[in-house]
């Protein structure tokens, strides 16, 4: 009878221990050690812990029997790792442009780009192609130029941006964090504005705009960590009746995406500020331009920005005053080089308030 009693002891000494690792340790991330049952006999062996993450634990040899298959199956509800929305991230390690195709060949259609260090989601990879899905595109990576698994997260987090997507109709980018501030300029919604201080509860944050920094109230921004994403073929598509020189001076623009701001710069590879890709950009084409925006704004002729073709100059201006230049693409896009965070890059034309449009190509 005091066998049993014995018996009935461990065996509740057991299922006690075990109902504790099922609960608890999940939730725990344990340093590596050995965990030992509490009490007189190992009646199963328990398995080394080894820290993962802050929500994954990997288990290394366990005991055996019906406990240690729950045990297991409990540590196998994990929750994934997720990197700015990406659970199997890939990230292009190139130095300009990386092709995304319609099938695994090099021959294959072509549906998208992703610039340097723009990231997707991996769905699947065979042999020396990558299935990805980055944005509105989807289609096959070669995987020479794309970082995967530790190193793209370490990528990840060298590159990632904290960004404020507009929620309302109109938003103020205004100089100093209160109402009673100047307004630099007006940014409609879903315009996504990079962040240089801030966080969400704060009630401002200070983002980057172009050249400029300027605060916006945080009531109406969407926070997030993001990546930069691929674009689609129609993204960059231009409109019917463009002269040839247009589509070339555009297509050659394009080309330099990625590429570093640089203030005062004129280098299209080293460095330029948003003018001096301008001057540079219609130099390769026989025009001679000033060598600031506002003295850009000055030559041509005014056109409206509906009537806008790729080619023509897109101005914006702080207090008045023009400070900043693009090139317009087409389908209400402008290529730019805008600030030291963000480099050239493509944005909408209205990402805020066109102080004028000139036309300089015939």
């Amino acid at each position: 009878m005091n066998d049993n009693i014995f018996l009935i002891k461990i065996k509740c000494s057991i299922v006690l221990l075990f109902a504790m690792c099922f609960f608890v340790v999940p939730a725990y991330a344990a340093t590596t050690g050995e965990l030992y049952t509490a009490g007189a006999t190992r009646v199963m062996e328990t398995g080394k812990m080894e820290t993962v993450s802050a929500d994954k634990i990997l288990t290394s040899t366990a005991g055996s029997g019906n406990l240690e298959s729950a045990y297991k199956a409990s540590l196998n509800v994990q929750k994934e790792e997720v990197i700015a929305g990406y659970t199997n991230l890939g990230i292009a390690n190139v130095t300009d442009h990386l092709n995304v195709r319609k099938e695994a060949s090099e021959d294959a259609e072509l549906v998208g780009k992703m610039t340097k260090n723009a990231a997707c989601e991996i769905q699947e990879i065979d042999g020396p192609w990558a299935h990805i899905k980055s944005g509105k595109v989807e289609g096959y990576v070669s995987t020479e130029f794309l970082l995967t698994g530790e190193e793209a997260k370490t990528r990840a987090m060298q590159v990632m941006r904290l960004v404020a997507t507009v929620n309302t109709t109109t938003l103020f980018v205004r100089e100093q964090p209160n109402t009673n501030s100047t307004i630099i300029t007006m940014v409609p919604i879903e315009e996504k504005l990079d962040i240089t201080e801030g966080k969400e509860d704060d009630p401002w944050v200070k983002i980057q705009i172009d050249e400029d920094e300027g605060y916006v109230s945080a009531e109406y921004v969407n926070i997030s960590e993001e990546l930069d994403k691929a674009m689609t073929l129609t993204e960059l598509r231009y409109g019917e009746g463009v002269s040839d020189v247009r589509v070339s001076l555009v297509n050659y623009a394009m080309k330099f995406i990625g590429n570093p701001y640089v203030w005062g710069g004129t280098s299209l590879t080293k460095g330029c500020d948003c003018s001096g890709y301008v001057q540079a950009i219609f130099r390769k084409y026989g025009y001679s331009l000033p060598r600031t925006s506002r003295e850009q704004a000055r030559v041509g002729s005014k056109v409206s920005l509906s009537n806008a073709k790729p080619g023509d100059l897109v101005f914006y201006g702080k207090g008045g005053t023009v400070n900043h230049v693009g090139i317009y693409i087409g389908n209400g896009q402008i290529v730019n080089a805008s600030n030291k965070r963000t480099g050239i890059k493509v944005s909408n034309a209205t990402y805020r308030t066109p102080y004028a449009v000139r036309r300089i190509l015939p």
